[in-house]
């Protein structure tokens, strides 16, 4: 007979559950005390699943394994030529560290004393690089269907048989608290597996495992039209007040998405008629998912599990669902904040960060050249670095194909950052405007950079400056390479204060430097003023 909810159960049936509830526990604790086989089914020692079969730990580094077991249980870890002992603490979470070792591999690990061993096999030690941000992140080497292709999408993906490659792609998860765990685990790269896998960061890892001769793990936890506060943890989010508008920008989208579930139903409605009618399915338009918009969700979700592993550094490509007017003008201080934020849960230092500018793309309503410039400003943050895409950019599609380039331009920097190449790494930075007299007595204004040997525009005119004086009119202008700097004047500008380049959400042409590395979208101003034109 049930009881209803709330109600108190009769004294007789309580007594009775509780005579139950106290014979099945002692039955448990007599077995566990009996030893042998029936003693090994109470016990399990357990790793998280990101440390699996197949996975990469990092080299030349202190090696972090945790996991659970029984409570109070004495373990001991087996890996290579060592040994560590742990005890798991009174909720049954263990915790030790390996000695750094060297790359190479296979090997086993086994953690024994509790129950029956856990032993992973075919270990690698390398380095491990985890790779986060929005859909062009997750752009897989299969694509995302016959109109948004990869670049010789079926060579890269027979070709993908990399033993010295692994890879850990996890699903997407948004959560209100910081998740212990995932859903996935390590994986070979082989053609079947590297098809749905990242291809920015399979071809980063590429290049970085050939020219270092050394295993690299690769972790893809990527999630398609989020905005960067998704992945920024609370403890930086609520403790920063320049941090506050990813607040509002919340609320503005939580009221634009009310009523979504019942757009949701509507085109289901409509997919199913489509199929019983024998005609093609409906094309939607793209609605982002509430959840994953939630401030801190991702890093709960996805990120804050990793954290307790040992890295090399982070790759980051994301700024796209950053480009509304309320989110666009402070991106610099969200990203440099979620640099800092992933550094202090790692706990290892100033770890590599290397992310990807947003590329060219037809976006009159948003503000892509502010990001793109908010992005470049970033780079004041210690170690980090950043590949420009202008160049490869698709007009049409916020998905450009080639990211063989995108990830050749991220490993080109990883080989200065964490590699230490002497090479240069970057293209031509913008680093101050003068203004002068041009040799026709006309006012200018000169623009230095960094990296900026060998300054062209592959043959082409020099375009894509624009400038302005006091009141912030931006109008074209023309300008001249001279050495590492551009002259850039117009008539119409008598007293020119201001000089931007690549303000345009499509940018059609490029200036490079001798390395045949592009510059950056940049304003000298420094706040960008939205009355001025930025589309």
């Amino acid at each position: 007979m049930g009881l209803i909810p709330g109600a108190q159960a009769p004294n007789c049936w309580r007594s009775f559950c509780n005579v139950i509830a106290r014979t099945a526990y002692s039955i448990v604790i007599a077995a566990c005390l009996l030893g042998g086989s029936v003693a090994r089914v109470c016990a399990e020692v357990r790793f998280p699943k990101l440390i699996s079969h197949h996975a990469v730990l990092q080299r030349d580094s202190p090696i972090h394994l945790w996991g659970w077991s029984t409570p109070g249980a004495h373990l001991l870890a087996h890996f290579h030529l060592q040994t560590a002992p742990a005890i798991a603490d009174d909720i049954g979470r263990w915790s030790l560290y390996l000695q750094p070792e060297s790359g190479g591999g296979p090997y086993t690990l086994t953690v024994s004393g509790d129950g029956p061993d856990n032993t992973l096999n075919d270990v690698l030690v390398g380095d491990v690089w985890l790779a986060s941000g929005q859909s062009n992140m997750e752009f897989p080497l299969q694509g995302f269907g016959p109109d948004t292709p990869l670049k010789n999408q079926e060579k890269e993906i027979s070709a993908a048989l990399r033993p010295n490659l692994r890879l850990l792609r996890v699903q997407p998860m948004s959560s209100d608290v910081p998740a212990q765990d995932i859903t996935s685990s390590w994986t070979m790269c082989t053609p079947e597996t590297a098809r749905s896998f990242s291809a920015v960061a399979y071809f980063f890892g590429r290049e970085i495992s050939e020219r270092e001769k050394v295993p690299v793990g690769l972790i893809d936890i990527s999630y398609g039209g989020t905005p960067a506060d998704a992945w920024v943890s609370m403890d930086t989010l609520g403790n920063d007040a320049r941090l506050q508008r990813a607040f509002a920008s919340r609320a503005t989208f939580a009221n634009r998405s009310a009523g979504l579930e019942a757009v949701w139903a509507e085109e289901k409605r409509e997919d199913e008629a489509a199929k019983t009618a024998g005609r093609p399915i409906p094309r939607h338009p793209w609605h982002p998912n509430p959840s994953s918009w939630m401030p801190s969700g991702l890093y709960n979700g996805m990120i804050a599990p990793f954290v307790p592993m040992t890295i090399k550094g982070f790759l980051w490509y994301q700024g796209e669902a950053n480009a509304g007017l309320d989110r666009a003008p402070f991106y610099s201080d969200l990203l440099a904040a979620l640099i800092g934020d992933w550094r202090m849960h790692f706990e290892q230092g100033n770890l590599p960060f290397l992310f990807v500018q947003i590329s060219s793309f037809n976006a009159p309503t948003e503000e892509w050249p502010t990001v793109r410039d908010q992005q470049r400003r970033t780079l004041n943050v210690a170690n980090t670095a950043m590949a420009v895409s202008l160049d490869v950019g698709d007009v049409t599609n916020v998905h450009p194909s080639d990211k063989q380039t995108i990830g050749a331009r991220l490993a080109l920097a990883a080989r200065a950052l964490a590699y230490g190449e002497a090479i240069d790494y970057q293209g031509p930075l913008f680093r101050q405007a003068t203004s002068e007299s041009s040799p026709d007595g006309s006012n200018a204004m000169r623009v230095w950079f960094d990296h900026g040997q060998g300054l062209n525009m592959q043959g082409k005119l020099v375009e894509g400056f624009e400038i302005a004086g006091e009141d912030r009119h931006f109008v074209p202008a023309s300008a001249t390479i001279q050495g590492t700097t551009v002259l850039v004047k117009s008539n119409i500008v008598k007293d020119p204060m201001f000089v931007r380049f690549g303000w345009n959400s499509v940018v059609r042409d490029s200036l490079y430097n001798a390395n045949g590395l592009p510059a950056s979208t940049f304003t000298s101003e420094s706040t960008v003023q939205f009355s001025s034109s930025s589309k």
